[in-house]
């Protein structure tokens, strides 16, 4: 059997509401995998504070006062859900031998736990939780989450359908995400690209039981866009097909234009001349703008600046951990 340290990592942004039930449920989960002897009894729950305003610290330190199997990590300020999880993960995969990531609303039933550690122990490094249905959701939800997945694909981003960020890694795999040291985050394409051993587990995704989504449609739309540009280039290459086609169609429209002009109507068309300038700097504007996406992003890809840090950490005190390395 392989060396089963379990880490749990939540981010939390805002979360007071959840924590207590949240905290509750995991420690039992966990402690049943400790009794039939899954993980280890070290194994622990990390809740990672992304800059909240309310008493979600606050209750992540009392948690740990408690309990010891409560650890918490404090980030500087908010930096967002994909760069709190990669805190989380990066700051345990010094000392765990897997963690499993899901969100604090336990909207992911935490009974897949079991199948993704027993499919660790049969050599599987990467293990994603993926929901067997979109039942719970509304017609918008569910219409957009599976276009999205089906789009994804379709420019290249090798992405696992109706998978979020409920998954288990191995420490190995965590290493290998250590490699990709880009700003512009979406772990949901970055992990399938690690290439270790991997497979799913299926669940039903339930309704949250107490609290507010953190993702908004403004939001949704924005973490898409986020995936779409940090892992295909797919885009750029759909405008320069765009831009020949238009090119095509104008010569079409040029050699219609000479025929008017030679049977002497050349009065009319004055609609379509219209429509096609307006259609045409519609075009350019939305290309320059996806062109703008690409050049923001290596902006600040080059700038290298740090994608998380650690104010404090509340730990076991036998575990050493550098937060210093600001690599990541």
């Amino acid at each position: 059997m392989r060396d089963n340290r379990l880490f749990c990592v939540i981010p939390c942004y805002n979360e007071e509401e959840v924590l207590p039930e949240t905290s509750k449920r995991l420690k039992v989960k966990l402690q049943e995998l400790i009794a039939k002897g899954q993980v280890s009894d070290d194994s622990r729950i990390v809740f990672v504070n992304d800059g909240s305003k309310d008493r979600t610290w606050e209750i992540i330190s009392s948690l740990h006062k408690e309990d010891e199997i409560f650890q918490g990590i404090n980030l500087s300020r908010n930096r967002g859900h994909q760069n709190a999880l990669l805190a989380g993960l990066m700051t345990v995969s010094q000392i765990c031998d897997m963690a499993i990531s899901l969100d604090a609303d336990l909207q992911d039933d935490i009974n897949a736990i079991d199948a993704m550690v027993e499919k660790y122990h049969e050599g599987k490094d990467v293990v994603y939780g993926v929901r067997s249905s979109r039942a719970t959701d509304t017609f918008f939800k569910k219409a957009t989450a599976e276009g999205f997945y089906s789009l994804m694909n379709k420019l290249g981003a090798n992405t696992v359908y109706n998978h979020a960020d409920y998954r288990l890694m191995s420490r190995r795999a965590l290493d290998g995400m250590a490699e990709f040291g880009e700003v512009n985050l979406f772990l949901r394409g970055i992990v399938p690209m690690i290439g270790y051993p991997s497979d799913v587990v299926y669940y039903e995704r339930a309704e949250r039981f107490a609290g507010e989504s953190k993702y908004p449609l403004k939001k949704m739309l924005a973490f898409a866009t986020e995936g779409i540009t940090s892992l295909s280039t797919k885009p750029i290459k759909m405008i320069t097909g765009l831009g020949f086609m238009i090119f095509f169609v104008s010569i079409l429209v040029l050699i219609y234009c000479l025929i008017r002009y030679f049977n002497g109507n050349t009065i009319q068309g004055w609609t379509t001349t219209v429509l096609s300038v307006w259609a045409i700097g519609g075009l350019i504007m939305i290309s320059l703008g996806m062109i703008g996406e690409y050049i923001g992003k290596i902006y600040l890809e080059s700038k290298a600046r740090p994608r998380f840090i650690i104010e404090s950490y509340l730990k076991d005190d036998k575990d050493e951990v550098d937060l210093r390395d600001h690599r990541y």
